[in-house]
């Protein structure tokens, strides 16, 4: 019988020059799962880890910058047929400073910041699209305003 289990984060690295959001996509290695998409910073909730924790550690893996702001935007479920679970993945939004420059881990080959549209066109999962939405929605302006008191981590 399938499981249900809050095992995965979602994170959307973004950097504000103050005028609009710019979307860190990164496309992936040809010896991973999905070789060649296009997608945001992903991983797992290890043992005895926060979401929260794992989001800062996966976005420090995969991308090498350092989270200034770190802010829960939503929930998204999927189904990994093999393990037969519905996951349910934490999504965040993480800061970064503008013009920081990634040093990609192993997983990924290149990336991209990108215009919020350009990340529409680019991204593989469809629920990336759809909580990349949630988050423009929540932080066109740079920060959660009157949701800062819920949504903003550190």
């Amino acid at each position: 019988m399938a499981t249900v289990n809050v095992g995965t984060i979602d994170a959307y690295v973004v950097s504000s020059d103050g005028a609009a959001l710019q979307v860190l996509a990164m496309q992936r290695a040809e010896d991973t799962r999905c070789p060649g998409a296009w997608e945001i910073v992903h991983g797992r909730i290890e043992p005895g880890e926060e979401p929260e924790e794992a989001a800062l550690r996966e976005v420090g893996e995969e991308t090498g910058l350092a989270v200034r702001r770190l802010y829960n935007v939503n929930v998204q479920p999927f189904y990994l047929h093999r393990t037969r679970s519905v996951e349910l993945s934490v999504g965040f939004v993480a800061f970064v400073d503008a013009g920081a420059e990634p040093v990609l881990g192993p997983e990924h080959v290149r990336c991209e910041w990108l215009s919020v549209a350009r990340a529409m066109e680019t991204l593989y999962w469809p629920r990336e699209r759809s909580g990349l939405l949630e988050a423009v929605q929540l932080f066109s302006s740079g920060a959660a305003l009157e949701g800062e008191d819920v949504l903003r981590i550190r």
